[in-house]
């Protein structure tokens, strides 16, 4: 094991402002970790095909992507977990019952079985990624999809949760929830990376925002939730930044003694 650190940051609130803008505080102080000889790597709910521009920014190659499912280290893929086949086509089957997209997502690419959907462009355009989402409703077939997006309102999801055990939902948007293996989450994936690397858990930290950051706040030892998060995120993590837009970030590293 070795002594050295690493830190997990989410994209979506936390790296990024509510602009989806990268800080220059943020910049500077993942800059100045680096530097420090310490480990940064991306710990995030969206595919790697919609994280790489933010990557090369930061001068990144390590990420745990799809809330977990996917996770990369040094540009190499240590860990995959897709949902299962089967139950994922009757899930197919059930939401179209319901009128309600979905959109399947591998590590290359992106597809909806709608050619077009209100509550779609609505939540996939809060993200302000430049990937397009195409229409193919058999994208899911004879191949591992890692992650999908249902597109329905909170009243509709619990009745996702009873038909379909294996899966977990977990809402990002007020018209779409994730839909991951069953015990799927970013917490899983980082717990992956670590043991791959041999990073004691003493020295793992993670910055998060969202209802999906919360297994990973609850498992890693120096968990930090951004002043922004609901206060159930808040809740979870054992430390409080302040507001994205008012460099959480930074602020955050100094907390936790990793800058000064």
């Amino acid at each position: 094991m070795t002594s050295q650190k690493m830190i997990f940051f989410d994209i979506d609130g936390t790296l990024l402002d509510e602009e989806k803008q990268l800080p220059i505080s943020t910049k500077q102080a993942i800059t100045r970790l680096k530097e420090l000889g310490h480990l940064v790597a991306i710990a995030t709910g969206r595919s790697p095909f919609n994280l790489y521009k933010l990557m090369d920014e930061l001068e990144l190659d390590t990420y745990v992507s799809f809330n977990g499912q996917y996770v990369v280290i040094e540009g190499n893929v240590i860990y995959k977990n897709p949902l299962d086949s089967t139950t994922l086509r009757a899930l197919t089957e059930y939401s179209l019952d319901q009128k309600h997209p979905l959109i399947y997502m591998d590590h290359e690419d992106m597809r909806s079985n709608y050619e077009s959907h209100p509550h779609v462009d609505e939540a996939i355009g809060s993200l302000k990624v430049d990937h397009p989402v195409t229409f193919d409703p058999h994208f899911y077939k004879d191949r591992e999809i890692y992650q999908s997006l249902l597109f329905c309102t909170d009243d509709h999801q619990e009745s996702y949760r009873r038909e379909f055990s294996q899966f977990d939902f977990i809402r990002w948007h007020q018209f779409s929830t994730d839909v991951l293996p069953q015990g799927g989450s970013k917490a899983k994936g980082i717990e992956e990376a670590i043991r791959h690397l041999g990073i004691k858990d003493e020295n793992v930290y993670a910055f998060g925002d969202g209802l999906n950051d919360i297994e990973m706040l609850k498992y890693v030892h120096n968990s930090v939730a951004m002043g922004n998060a609901p206060e159930l995120v808040k809740n979870t993590a054992k430390y409080v930044t302040k507001h994205v837009d008012n460099d959480g970030i930074l602020h955050g590293l100094e907390l936790v003694g990793l800058l000064k």
